[in-house]
Protein backbone atom coordinates (compact mmCIF):
# COMPACT_ATOMS: atom_id res chain seq x y z
CA UNK A 1 0.00 0.00 0.00
CA UNK A 2 1.33 3.41 -0.99
CA UNK A 3 1.45 6.44 1.30
CA UNK A 4 -0.70 9.25 -0.11
CA UNK A 5 -0.28 11.92 2.61
CA UNK A 6 2.87 13.51 3.97
CA UNK A 7 3.78 12.18 7.41
CA UNK A 8 4.36 15.72 8.68
CA UNK A 9 2.05 18.23 7.01
CA UNK A 10 -0.55 15.73 5.65
CA UNK A 11 -0.30 17.26 2.18
CA UNK A 12 -0.97 15.03 -0.82
CA UNK A 13 1.67 16.89 -2.84
CA UNK A 14 4.03 13.90 -2.84
CA UNK A 15 6.37 13.13 -5.72
CA UNK A 16 8.53 10.02 -6.10
CA UNK A 17 12.19 11.06 -6.30
CA UNK A 18 14.23 7.91 -5.55
CA UNK A 19 13.46 4.38 -6.79
CA UNK A 20 15.81 1.54 -5.79
CA UNK A 21 13.60 -1.31 -6.97
CA UNK A 22 12.28 -4.21 -4.88
CA UNK A 23 13.93 -4.86 -1.51
CA UNK A 24 13.46 -7.05 1.58
CA UNK A 25 13.75 -5.68 5.10
CA UNK A 26 17.39 -4.62 5.28
CA UNK A 27 17.95 -5.46 8.95
CA UNK A 28 16.96 -9.06 8.29
CA UNK A 29 19.52 -11.86 8.37
CA UNK A 30 18.34 -15.38 7.64
CA UNK A 31 19.24 -18.39 9.79
CA UNK A 32 19.96 -21.81 8.30
CA UNK A 33 16.53 -23.18 9.13
CA UNK A 34 14.82 -20.51 7.02
CA UNK A 35 17.36 -20.12 4.24
CA UNK A 36 15.05 -21.92 1.80
CA UNK A 37 12.11 -19.65 2.53
CA UNK A 38 11.38 -16.48 0.57
CA UNK A 39 11.08 -13.31 2.63
CA UNK A 40 8.73 -10.51 1.53
CA UNK A 41 10.01 -7.77 -0.76
CA UNK A 42 8.51 -4.34 -1.33
CA UNK A 43 9.14 -1.31 -3.58
CA UNK A 44 11.89 0.86 -2.05
CA UNK A 45 10.81 4.30 -3.20
CA UNK A 46 11.22 7.70 -1.53
CA UNK A 47 8.70 10.49 -1.85
CA UNK A 48 9.41 14.19 -1.43
CA UNK A 49 6.65 16.42 -0.08
CA UNK A 50 6.52 19.46 -2.32
CA UNK A 51 4.80 21.44 0.43
CA UNK A 52 7.07 20.93 3.48
CA UNK A 53 10.12 19.22 1.92
CA UNK A 54 10.05 16.04 4.01
CA UNK A 55 11.51 12.89 2.41
CA UNK A 56 9.73 9.66 3.37
CA UNK A 57 9.15 6.14 2.10
CA UNK A 58 6.32 5.70 -0.37
CA UNK A 59 5.43 2.09 0.48
CA UNK A 60 3.87 1.25 3.85
CA UNK A 61 5.11 -1.89 5.61
CA UNK A 62 3.93 -3.51 8.85
CA UNK A 63 6.22 -2.55 11.78
CA UNK A 64 5.58 -5.90 13.47
CA UNK A 65 6.96 -7.62 10.38
CA UNK A 66 9.97 -5.31 10.34
CA UNK A 67 11.06 -6.15 13.89
CA UNK A 68 9.43 -9.44 14.85
CA UNK A 69 9.16 -11.60 11.72
CA UNK A 70 12.88 -12.42 12.03
CA UNK A 71 15.22 -12.02 15.00
CA UNK A 72 16.40 -8.40 14.80
CA UNK A 73 20.21 -8.56 14.49
CA UNK A 74 21.53 -5.02 14.99
CA UNK A 75 23.02 -4.50 18.45
CA UNK A 76 24.16 -1.11 19.73
CA UNK A 77 27.17 -2.72 21.43
CA UNK A 78 28.29 -4.52 18.27
CA UNK A 79 31.73 -2.86 18.01
CA UNK A 80 34.26 -1.05 20.18
CA UNK A 81 33.53 2.11 18.17
CA UNK A 82 29.81 1.86 19.02
CA UNK A 83 30.48 1.17 22.69
CA UNK A 84 32.79 4.19 22.89
CA UNK A 85 30.13 6.33 21.23
CA UNK A 86 27.43 5.36 23.73
CA UNK A 87 29.77 5.75 26.69
CA UNK A 88 30.50 9.28 25.49
CA UNK A 89 26.81 9.92 24.79
CA UNK A 90 25.84 9.04 28.36
CA UNK A 91 28.51 11.28 29.86
CA UNK A 92 27.97 14.25 27.55
CA UNK A 93 24.17 14.29 27.70
CA UNK A 94 24.13 13.82 31.48
CA UNK A 95 26.53 16.74 31.87
CA UNK A 96 24.80 19.02 29.36
CA UNK A 97 21.37 18.75 30.97
CA UNK A 98 22.75 18.43 34.53
CA UNK A 99 21.01 15.09 35.01
CA UNK A 100 20.79 14.16 38.67
CA UNK A 101 21.96 10.66 39.45
CA UNK A 102 18.60 9.48 40.72
CA UNK A 103 16.56 10.89 37.80
CA UNK A 104 14.44 8.69 35.56
CA UNK A 105 15.72 8.00 32.03
CA UNK A 106 13.49 6.39 29.39
CA UNK A 107 15.02 4.99 26.20
CA UNK A 108 12.67 4.51 23.25
CA UNK A 109 14.31 1.90 21.04
CA UNK A 110 16.62 0.66 23.77
CA UNK A 111 18.03 -2.23 21.69
CA UNK A 112 20.28 -4.61 23.63
CA UNK A 113 20.39 -2.35 26.70
CA UNK A 114 24.04 -1.33 26.45
CA UNK A 115 23.33 2.40 26.72
CA UNK A 116 20.79 1.76 29.46
CA UNK A 117 23.42 -0.07 31.47
CA UNK A 118 25.60 3.05 31.35
CA UNK A 119 22.86 5.20 32.89
CA UNK A 120 22.16 2.53 35.51
CA UNK A 121 25.87 2.49 36.40
CA UNK A 122 25.73 6.21 37.18
CA UNK A 123 22.73 5.66 39.47
CA UNK A 124 19.80 6.60 37.25
CA UNK A 125 16.45 4.87 37.25
CA UNK A 126 16.05 3.46 33.75
CA UNK A 127 13.38 1.84 31.62
CA UNK A 128 13.78 0.74 28.02
CA UNK A 129 11.13 0.38 25.33
CA UNK A 130 11.86 -1.72 22.24
CA UNK A 131 9.82 -3.31 19.47
CA UNK A 132 12.03 -6.41 19.20
CA UNK A 133 11.37 -9.24 21.69
CA UNK A 134 14.83 -10.62 20.87
CA UNK A 135 16.58 -7.34 21.77
CA UNK A 136 14.55 -7.13 24.98
CA UNK A 137 15.81 -10.59 26.00
CA UNK A 138 19.40 -9.46 25.39
CA UNK A 139 18.78 -6.33 27.48
CA UNK A 140 17.36 -8.37 30.34
CA UNK A 141 20.68 -10.25 30.50
CA UNK A 142 22.23 -6.87 31.38
CA UNK A 143 19.53 -6.35 34.01
CA UNK A 144 18.03 -3.56 31.89
CA UNK A 145 14.25 -3.65 32.28
CA UNK A 146 12.58 -3.39 28.88
CA UNK A 147 8.96 -3.01 27.79
CA UNK A 148 8.37 -4.77 24.46
CA UNK A 149 6.28 -2.85 21.95
CA UNK A 150 5.98 0.22 19.78
CA UNK A 151 5.58 3.51 21.63
CA UNK A 152 1.86 4.11 22.17
CA UNK A 153 -0.67 5.41 24.70
CA UNK A 154 -0.73 2.15 26.67
CA UNK A 155 3.05 2.10 27.12
CA UNK A 156 3.20 5.81 27.99
CA UNK A 157 0.53 5.35 30.65
CA UNK A 158 2.32 2.29 32.06
CA UNK A 159 5.66 4.12 32.33
CA UNK A 160 4.09 7.23 33.89
CA UNK A 161 2.08 5.13 36.35
CA UNK A 162 4.88 2.77 37.38
CA UNK A 163 7.88 5.10 37.28
CA UNK A 164 6.69 8.70 37.02
CA UNK A 165 7.70 11.29 34.41
CA UNK A 166 11.20 11.23 32.94
CA UNK A 167 13.81 13.92 33.30
CA UNK A 168 15.42 12.53 30.14
CA UNK A 169 13.96 10.62 27.20
CA UNK A 170 16.43 9.32 24.63
CA UNK A 171 15.83 7.69 21.25
CA UNK A 172 18.80 6.99 19.03
CA UNK A 173 18.49 5.95 15.39
CA UNK A 174 14.87 5.12 16.11
CA UNK A 175 12.83 8.25 15.37
CA UNK A 176 13.53 7.78 11.65
CA UNK A 177 11.82 4.35 11.98
CA UNK A 178 8.54 5.91 13.16
CA UNK A 179 5.48 5.35 10.96
CA UNK A 180 3.82 8.35 12.63
CA UNK A 181 6.59 10.82 13.56
CA UNK A 182 4.33 13.60 14.88
CA UNK A 183 2.48 11.20 17.16
CA UNK A 184 5.84 9.72 18.23
CA UNK A 185 6.97 13.12 19.53
CA UNK A 186 3.62 13.66 21.23
CA UNK A 187 4.09 10.40 23.14
CA UNK A 188 7.62 11.49 24.10
CA UNK A 189 6.23 14.77 25.41
CA UNK A 190 3.81 12.85 27.61
CA UNK A 191 6.70 10.83 29.05
CA UNK A 192 8.69 13.96 29.94
CA UNK A 193 8.50 16.01 33.11
CA UNK A 194 7.77 19.72 32.59
CA UNK A 195 11.48 20.58 32.55
CA UNK A 196 12.56 17.29 30.95
CA UNK A 197 14.71 16.96 27.84
CA UNK A 198 14.35 14.77 24.78
CA UNK A 199 17.69 13.85 23.19
CA UNK A 200 17.83 11.84 19.99
CA UNK A 201 20.17 10.97 17.15
CA UNK A 202 19.09 10.39 13.57
CA UNK A 203 20.93 10.02 10.26
CA UNK A 204 21.22 13.45 8.61
CA UNK A 205 19.66 13.24 5.15
CA UNK A 206 21.42 16.44 4.05
CA UNK A 207 24.81 14.68 4.31
CA UNK A 208 23.56 11.61 2.43
CA UNK A 209 22.05 13.80 -0.29
CA UNK A 210 25.19 15.93 -0.66
CA UNK A 211 27.45 12.86 -0.88
CA UNK A 212 25.12 10.92 -3.20
CA UNK A 213 24.64 8.06 -0.75
CA UNK A 214 21.65 5.75 -1.01
CA UNK A 215 22.52 2.81 1.25
CA UNK A 216 20.82 4.18 4.38
CA UNK A 217 17.53 4.01 2.49
CA UNK A 218 15.65 0.89 3.54
CA UNK A 219 12.19 -0.17 4.69
CA UNK A 220 13.02 0.21 8.39
CA UNK A 221 13.89 3.87 7.77
CA UNK A 222 10.56 5.57 7.10
CA UNK A 223 11.80 9.16 7.45
CA UNK A 224 14.87 11.00 6.10
CA UNK A 225 15.29 14.02 8.33
CA UNK A 226 16.61 17.51 7.80
CA UNK A 227 16.72 20.34 10.33
CA UNK A 228 13.74 21.84 8.52
CA UNK A 229 11.59 18.74 8.91
CA UNK A 230 12.63 18.13 12.53
CA UNK A 231 11.85 21.72 13.50
CA UNK A 232 8.37 21.39 11.96
CA UNK A 233 7.59 18.03 13.62
CA UNK A 234 8.64 19.25 17.06
CA UNK A 235 6.60 22.44 16.70
CA UNK A 236 3.51 20.42 15.78
CA UNK A 237 4.01 18.44 18.98
CA UNK A 238 4.48 21.41 21.30
CA UNK A 239 8.24 21.08 21.51
CA UNK A 240 11.23 23.13 20.35
CA UNK A 241 14.85 22.40 19.49
CA UNK A 242 17.03 23.71 22.31
CA UNK A 243 20.30 22.74 20.60
CA UNK A 244 21.53 20.62 17.71
CA UNK A 245 24.88 19.35 16.50
CA UNK A 246 26.23 17.28 13.63
CA UNK A 247 28.17 14.23 14.81
CA UNK A 248 30.21 11.68 12.86
CA UNK A 249 28.35 8.56 14.01
CA UNK A 250 26.98 6.38 11.18
CA UNK A 251 28.76 8.58 8.65
CA UNK A 252 26.98 11.76 9.72
CA UNK A 253 24.09 12.16 12.14
CA UNK A 254 22.23 14.84 14.05
CA UNK A 255 22.09 14.95 17.82
CA UNK A 256 19.09 17.01 18.82
CA UNK A 257 18.11 18.34 22.24
CA UNK A 258 14.43 19.27 22.51
CA UNK A 259 12.29 20.71 25.28
CA UNK A 260 8.64 21.48 25.83
CA UNK A 261 7.59 24.92 24.58
CA UNK A 262 6.67 26.10 28.06
CA UNK A 263 9.99 25.11 29.66
CA UNK A 264 11.90 28.30 28.81
CA UNK A 265 13.43 30.28 25.95
CA UNK A 266 16.28 29.05 23.76
CA UNK A 267 18.70 31.26 21.85
CA UNK A 268 19.24 28.97 18.87
CA UNK A 269 17.18 30.58 16.11
CA UNK A 270 20.16 31.90 14.11
CA UNK A 271 21.98 28.57 14.14
CA UNK A 272 18.87 26.67 13.04
CA UNK A 273 18.06 29.25 10.36
CA UNK A 274 21.58 29.01 8.96
CA UNK A 275 21.37 25.22 8.81
CA UNK A 276 17.99 25.32 7.04
CA UNK A 277 19.28 27.95 4.58
CA UNK A 278 22.19 25.65 3.77
CA UNK A 279 19.82 22.73 3.23
CA UNK A 280 17.60 24.79 0.93
CA UNK A 281 20.53 26.05 -1.14
CA UNK A 282 21.63 22.46 -1.80
CA UNK A 283 18.40 21.69 -3.67
CA UNK A 284 17.37 19.00 -1.21
CA UNK A 285 13.76 20.24 -1.17
CA UNK A 286 13.54 20.46 -4.99
CA UNK A 287 12.35 17.33 -6.78
CA UNK A 288 14.41 18.18 -9.87
CA UNK A 289 17.63 17.77 -7.86
CA UNK A 290 16.86 14.08 -7.42
CA UNK A 291 17.03 13.44 -11.16
CA UNK A 292 20.77 14.08 -10.92
CA UNK A 293 20.93 12.05 -7.69
CA UNK A 294 19.37 8.99 -9.35
CA UNK A 295 21.43 9.37 -12.54
CA UNK A 296 24.63 9.43 -10.50
CA UNK A 297 23.93 6.35 -8.38
CA UNK A 298 22.81 4.43 -11.48
CA UNK A 299 25.96 5.43 -13.36
CA UNK A 300 28.16 4.48 -10.39
CA UNK A 301 26.45 1.10 -10.16
CA UNK A 302 27.02 0.32 -13.83
CA UNK A 303 30.69 1.33 -13.71
CA UNK A 304 31.35 -0.65 -10.53
CA UNK A 305 29.62 -3.78 -11.84
CA UNK A 306 32.02 -3.70 -14.77
CA UNK A 307 34.88 -3.91 -12.24
CA UNK A 308 33.14 -6.66 -10.25
CA UNK A 309 32.58 -8.89 -13.26
CA UNK A 310 36.12 -8.33 -14.44
CA UNK A 311 37.28 -9.85 -11.13
CA UNK A 312 34.84 -12.74 -11.36
CA UNK A 313 35.81 -13.43 -14.96
CA UNK A 314 39.33 -14.18 -13.68
CA UNK A 315 37.85 -16.74 -11.25
CA UNK A 316 38.94 -14.79 -8.18
CA UNK A 317 37.04 -14.82 -4.87
CA UNK A 318 35.20 -11.70 -3.74
CA UNK A 319 34.38 -11.26 -0.05
CA UNK A 320 32.27 -8.41 1.29
CA UNK A 321 33.07 -6.91 4.70
CA UNK A 322 30.31 -5.85 7.11
CA UNK A 323 26.89 -7.52 7.33
CA UNK A 324 24.90 -4.32 7.87
CA UNK A 325 21.46 -3.10 6.88
CA UNK A 326 23.03 -0.54 4.55
CA UNK A 327 25.05 -3.38 3.05
CA UNK A 328 21.85 -5.24 2.21
CA UNK A 329 20.51 -2.16 0.41
CA UNK A 330 23.74 -1.95 -1.56
CA UNK A 331 23.80 -5.64 -2.46
CA UNK A 332 20.19 -5.71 -3.58
CA UNK A 333 20.37 -2.48 -5.60
CA UNK A 334 23.52 -3.76 -7.33
CA UNK A 335 21.99 -7.24 -7.77
CA UNK A 336 24.99 -8.89 -6.12
CA UNK A 337 23.93 -12.23 -4.68
CA UNK A 338 25.73 -15.41 -3.53
CA UNK A 339 26.58 -16.31 -7.11
CA UNK A 340 28.82 -13.21 -7.28
CA UNK A 341 29.85 -12.48 -3.67
CA UNK A 342 31.35 -15.56 -2.01
CA UNK A 343 31.00 -14.44 1.63
CA UNK A 344 30.16 -11.49 3.85
CA UNK A 345 32.25 -11.15 7.02
CA UNK A 346 31.14 -9.68 10.32
CA UNK A 347 32.22 -9.62 13.98
CA UNK A 348 28.74 -9.99 15.45
CA UNK A 349 27.92 -13.38 16.94
CA UNK A 350 24.27 -12.60 16.17
CA UNK A 351 24.99 -12.54 12.42
CA UNK A 352 27.75 -15.10 11.83
CA UNK A 353 26.21 -18.33 10.52
CA UNK A 354 23.27 -16.52 8.94
CA UNK A 355 22.67 -15.30 5.38
CA UNK A 356 22.03 -11.88 3.86
CA UNK A 357 18.46 -10.96 3.01
CA UNK A 358 17.33 -12.15 -0.44
CA UNK A 359 20.90 -12.35 -1.81
CA UNK A 360 21.63 -15.38 0.46
CA UNK A 361 25.35 -14.72 0.92
CA UNK A 362 26.74 -16.71 3.89
CA UNK A 363 27.98 -14.56 6.81
CA UNK A 364 31.28 -15.69 8.32
CA UNK A 365 34.12 -14.31 10.43
CA UNK A 366 37.06 -12.36 9.00
CA UNK A 367 39.17 -15.52 9.25
CA UNK A 368 37.76 -16.59 5.87
CA UNK A 369 40.34 -14.33 4.21
CA UNK A 370 43.13 -16.69 5.34
CA UNK A 371 41.81 -19.40 3.02
CA UNK A 372 42.67 -17.56 -0.20
CA UNK A 373 45.97 -16.85 -1.95
CA UNK A 374 44.42 -13.96 -3.88
CA UNK A 375 41.19 -12.31 -2.77
CA UNK A 376 39.26 -9.07 -3.18
CA UNK A 377 37.43 -7.35 -0.33
CA UNK A 378 34.38 -5.16 -0.85
CA UNK A 379 33.62 -3.03 2.21
CA UNK A 380 29.86 -2.61 2.72
CA UNK A 381 29.91 -0.31 5.77
CA UNK A 382 31.42 2.81 4.21
CA UNK A 383 35.00 3.89 3.69
CA UNK A 384 37.36 1.40 5.29
CA UNK A 385 39.27 2.68 8.30
CA UNK A 386 43.03 2.30 8.45
CA UNK A 387 42.66 0.14 11.54
CA UNK A 388 40.26 -2.32 9.89
CA UNK A 389 42.47 -2.52 6.83
CA UNK A 390 45.44 -3.29 9.09
CA UNK A 391 43.51 -6.03 10.94
CA UNK A 392 42.42 -7.69 7.69
CA UNK A 393 45.91 -7.48 6.22
CA UNK A 394 47.22 -9.28 9.30
CA UNK A 395 44.91 -12.17 8.36
CA UNK A 396 45.93 -12.03 4.69
CA UNK A 397 48.43 -9.41 3.43
CA UNK A 398 47.37 -10.12 -0.17
CA UNK A 399 43.82 -8.76 0.18
CA UNK A 400 42.97 -6.19 -2.48
CA UNK A 401 40.28 -3.67 -1.51
CA UNK A 402 37.67 -2.34 -3.91
CA UNK A 403 35.03 0.30 -3.38
CA UNK A 404 32.17 1.73 -5.48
Amino acid sequence: MFRIKCLICKSQELVSVIDLGMHPFADTFINKERVGDSEPVYPLICNLCNKCGHVQLKYITDPNDRYSKYDYSYTSSNSSFSRMHWDKFCNEVSSNIELSKDALVVDVGSNDGFLGSKFIERGNKFIGIDASPYMARLAEKRSVKTIVGLLNTEIVNKVNSDFGHAKLVISNNVFNHADFPVEFIQYVSLLLSTDGTFVFEVPYWFIEFEEGNFDKIYHEHINYFTIKSLKKILELSGMVISSVEVIDYHGGSLRVYAKKNNSGSFDNSNNIKNMIDKETASGIFNSKSYITFMNNISKNRNLFLKKIYSIKTKGLPLVAVGAAAKGNTFLNYYNLDHTVIDYVTDVSKYKIGKYTALTRIPIVSDDIFSKFDEVYALVLTGNISGNLKKILHQINPRIKFISP
